[in-house]
């Protein structure tokens, strides 16, 4: 009898919750079903002013957020178990990420601080929660990021082929799987959507370019994208994870960007993401054959396209290829990191995030 679990996810783009309900055997996994959960307004907009004016958001105010965005995560689990046909007390656990507030994996105490509080989930769904995931990783001498590459290795690894596992959310990171028996590599490449969506928001007061077609219209500034491609995270070797606390609005209105067209610097960032992307991929997986495409990067069809001129010796295709859609790829990993944690088994891979060792991650809460 395979096991149910429940993976949720939240990233950078901050406007609601991915939900699946999975079936797990030792080799195989069943997608039963999906929801997007959308974050109300007053409360995205709350959870956004406190990531972007970090000063001004006070205990209170954190432990507040912390509370409610648990409501969040339990209410997109129960409509999710809601629309399934699946018994809920077949359900082993929930594997909550929660929301990213702060990714800090190289300061002097290093942290990465996820809200959401699990009992919440726990106590309102009545399943045990798994939450918390990074700390483990971090406390190990870890990046805490990326997560999802063991998840990515168990499903889409392949003898004989050399593959790479693109997710593009906010911030776009890679998995490399060799051929080989040889370890697996993974860290975050840079920008994703986190510049493109906070540009056209500030611009045109839009969430995303749907797309890509605002930056297709556009012409990238060459020179403006050599300095930003100058950034040090760049040519840093792994491992190495990134966030928005590194790459927001802030980060470039330093390249004094005034005097250009919103629509050219669109385009430029677009071009940023694509050649950073393909730059890491070309620099640390030279003999990629196939890159499978997740996140919500995989519907930009302007940066494929660029993506594609730039790996031109490897096939692009979306996840869904091999065999998972695209957009529910990161909330299952969070689900097989839940079954790994219930079962004490490890979910990190320190060739991954520079980890001391193996460690089973996430906190688990019952109900």
């Amino acid at each position: 009898m395979p096991d149910y679990y429940i993976g949720l996810i939240s990233g950078t783009s901050m406007d609601g919750i991915d939900a699946v309900l999975v079936a797990f055997t030792d080799n195989s996994m069943v997608l039963h079903a999906t929801h997007a959960y959308a974050y109300p307004d007053e409360f995205r907009d709350q959870l956004r002013q406190s990531i972007s004016s970090p000063d001004a958001c006070g205990l209170d105010d954190l432990g507040e957020l912390d509370r409610w965005t648990g409501e969040c995560f339990r209410d997109a689990a129960l409509e999710l178990i809601g629309e399934s046909t699946i018994d809920p007390d077949r359900i082993v656990a929930i594997g909550s990420h929660g929301q990213t507030v702060r990714h800090r994996p190289d300061a002097e105490r290093p942290f990465s601080l996820q809200i959401g509080d699990a009992a919440t989930i726990a106590a309102g769904t009545g399943i045990t929660t798994v939450a918390d995931f990074r700390r483990s990783d971090i406390a190990v001498g870890g990046q805490g990021a990326p997560l999802t590459p063991p998840f990515h290795d168990w499903l889409f690894r392949r003898p004989g082929m050399n593959r790479v596992v693109l997710n593009i959310g906010g911030i776009a990171n890679v998995t490399v799987l060799p051929a080989d028996d040889g370890p697996v590599k993974g860290f975050d490449t840079g920008p994703g959507n986190t510049l493109l969506d906070a540009w056209i928001k500030e611009q045109r007061d839009l969430a995303y370019d749907a797309e890509g077609r605002w930056a297709e219209g556009g012409s990238a500034i060459e020179d403006l994208l050599d300095r930003f491609m100058a950034d040090d995270y760049f040519d840093r070797a792994p491992p190495k994870s990134t966030g928005f606390e590194h790459f927001n609005l802030g980060w470039l209105r330093d390249f004094s960007i005034d005097d250009h067209e919103p629509r050219d610097l669109q385009a430029t960032l677009s071009e940023l993401t694509a050649r950073t992307v393909a730059a890491a991929i070309e620099r640390h997986a030279p003999a990629t054959e196939e890159v499978f495409v997740c996140g919500g990067g995989a519907h930009n069809t302007d940066l494929l396209r660029r993506l594609a001129g730039y790996l031109s010796n490897a096939k692009l295709a979306s996840t869904l290829d091999a065999g998972l859609h695209p957009d529910w790829v990161e909330a299952a990993a969070f689900a097989w990191l839940a079954m790994r944690a219930t079962n004490n088994l490890s979910g990190n891979l320190p060739s991954v995030t520079g980890a001391s060792r193996k460690a089973v991650l996430g906190a688990i809460h019952s109900p």
